[in-house]
């Protein structure tokens, strides 16, 4: 059911979003459990309540993540990352989302190059974006099931191992289509 102050919400939230896409070519996207972020705090704290369950006990939490909107309005899918701080994530989704802007389009199995020569990008599929970029399907009205495409952008340690190497170092990150928001 909407109310007139969700209604306003969602028009200032749209109006802000495309005044991000206007200005820096995408708006970011960054969703965490993180109860200690200053402007999560109180929705962190009746998260974890609802996630506490009937006896008490928590979910585990699940990484952070951020992700692109606007990349679909140039016909590129949006960008997703996991396990970085809010300004490595944005940093890494702004400095991608200008190569795509400016004709580099991304496609799955490239590895991208980043300022320290041991780390490396690697752009994969992601097989259920309707269940991860919720604010990106919310601005192109796109429901789960049609939802725009996107790709997960999966980190090396600063070592360069990824994920599934041995003796990788880094934070978690799911395999693509294994997670949902």
């Amino acid at each position: 059911m909407s109310t007139p102050a969700l209604t306003a919400w969602h028009d200032q939230n749209r109006r802000r979003t495309t005044e991000a896409i206007r200005t820096f070519g995408c708006s970011n996207t960054y969703v965490s459990d993180d109860a200690d972020c200053p402007c999560c705090a109180l929705e962190g704290n009746r998260a974890q309540r609802r996630a506490a369950g009937a006896r008490g006990r928590r979910k585990a939490p699940k990484p952070p993540f951020c992700y692109t909107t606007g990349l679909f309005g140039v016909g590129h899918p949006e960008l997703v990352v996991f396990s970085l701080g809010p300004d490595a994530s944005s940093a890494l989704l702004n400095s991608l989302a200008h190569r795509v802007l400016h004709g580099h389009d991304l496609t799955p199995g490239d590895e991208v190059p980043t300022d320290e020569p041991s780390r490396r990008i690697l752009v994969e599929e992601l097989p259920n974006p309707g269940q991860i970029v919720l604010a990106a399907n919310d601005y192109y009205d796109r429901p789960a099931s049609h939802s725009v495409p996107a790709f997960q952008l999966t980190w090396s340690d600063a070592l360069g191992r990824f994920p599934w190497e041995a003796g990788y170092s880094g934070g978690a990150q799911p395999r693509p289509g294994t997670f949902k928001a």
